[in-house]
């Protein structure tokens, strides 16, 4: 893939590493590649970050045909610049575009496209304990059209930020708000795909959870109502009886990349895993019988987030000792150190940039 590179004139101010936040500043550049059907991908560049310019019309506002993914570029102590797993990222991008009736995106050129814009903003990556640049790629229907049918042209972008830790207060447990009322998913549906509809149907149920006190919402089934799936931004898992349990990926639970990564490492330590249906009245019973050890979220934004506190309708308890747990951090230490080269990499799961 050629891509053409036309780099700012005027770079911007670069933040204080020490106080990021999440999402909130972007880098000088940015990838854009178009697609019109009949002539595929095409036209692969970087330019500097600017706003896009968009017909009213234009199918991605009225009809939601977009996608997203979400990555990280670490900064190594000797100053070298790597990626965690992004092929994981350019096939769940495939199989999100497939649902969506997006054309696919060649999987080399989406870690291309990756490599060469961190490469661009690569003095961007931030250097202190817990940072990282974060990646979002995402693609757009851009079709000027008002009619419910896959757009015929689309733009892949891909911007680039700056970012601390992804909770004010860093490692330290969050409390959860199991979900009642609303549902997020069923299977059939979009669950498993990386697009905003997703997350827009989700923040009815965050607000009441943070109206309460709440972090996150841990959702369940569309269904039956008593099978736990996920958090909003974040895959679960729960340590039972010496036991390392997730939900089974069902068709309505996103397939994440620390998820499995997570899965691989417990395995490679020889704890035992099962990923199954779990009825949420399962952790009710193992928080009263003591059995329920750990609880732990996971996702590229938090890399793993310990729940110190669990609600369920009028039910309230605390996990352990409400401080995180051994096989959390445990995995919280492994994780970072492989995608920032602290420890050895066994699993081949760092690509360099630069």
């Amino acid at each position: 893939m050629k891509i053409q590179v036309t780099k700012t004139t005027t770079p911007k101010e670069k933040p204080d590493a020490k106080n990021l936040g999440f999402g909130k500043v972007f880098t000088d550049h940015m990838f854009i590649m178009n697609y019109t059907e009949g002539k595929g991908w095409h036209d692969a560049r970087i330019v500097p970050y600017q706003p896009l310019s968009l017909d009213p019309s234009t199918m991605v506002f009225h009809y939601g045909q977009e996608m997203f993914e979400g990555l990280k570029a670490y900064r190594s102590a000797d100053g070298k610049t790597y990626l965690f797993r992004p092929e994981m990222n350019a096939r769940r991008t495939n199989a999100t575009n497939k649902r969506l009736c997006i054309p696919e995106l060649p999987e080399g050129d989406f870690v291309e496209a990756v490599k060469a814009v961190v490469d661009i903003d690569s003095d961007w990556v931030p250097t202190e304990p817990g940072t990282a640049l974060y990646i979002r790629p995402f693609i757009i229907a851009t079709d000027a059209f008002l009619g419910v049918a896959p757009s015929k042209t689309y733009l892949f972008i891909i911007i680039l930020s700056p970012s601390g830790a992804y909770y004010k207060n860093g490692l330290a447990p969050v409390g959860i708000w199991i979900e009642d009322e609303y549902v997020r998913a069923v299977r059939g549906g979009m669950g498993f795909a990386k697009t905003g509809g997703n997350y827009a149907v989700s923040l009815a149920g965050q607000v009441k959870a943070h109206d309460d006190g709440y972090s996150q919402v841990l959702w369940l089934d569309g269904v039956e109502r008593k099978y736990i799936e996920e958090v909003g931004a974040m895959n679960i898992f729960f340590k039972i009886n010496g036991k390392i349990v997730t939900p089974m990926l069902n068709g309505s639970i996103l397939p994440g990349i620390t998820r499995d990564s997570v899965l691989q490492l417990c395995r490679a330590w020889g704890l035992p895993t099962e990923e199954r249906r779990i009825d949420v009245a399962e952790i009710l019973e193992a928080q009263k019988n003591g059995t329920l050890e750990e609880v732990f979220g996971t996702g590229t934004a938090a890399v793993i987030s310990p729940v110190g506190k669990l609600r369920y309708k009028d039910d309230v308890f605390t996990i352990g000792d409400g401080t995180i747990g051994e096989v959390s951090q445990k995995l919280y230490d492994a994780i970072t150190g492989i995608q920032t080269g602290a420890m050895e990499d066994p699993f081949n799961w760092r690509t360099q940039v630069c």
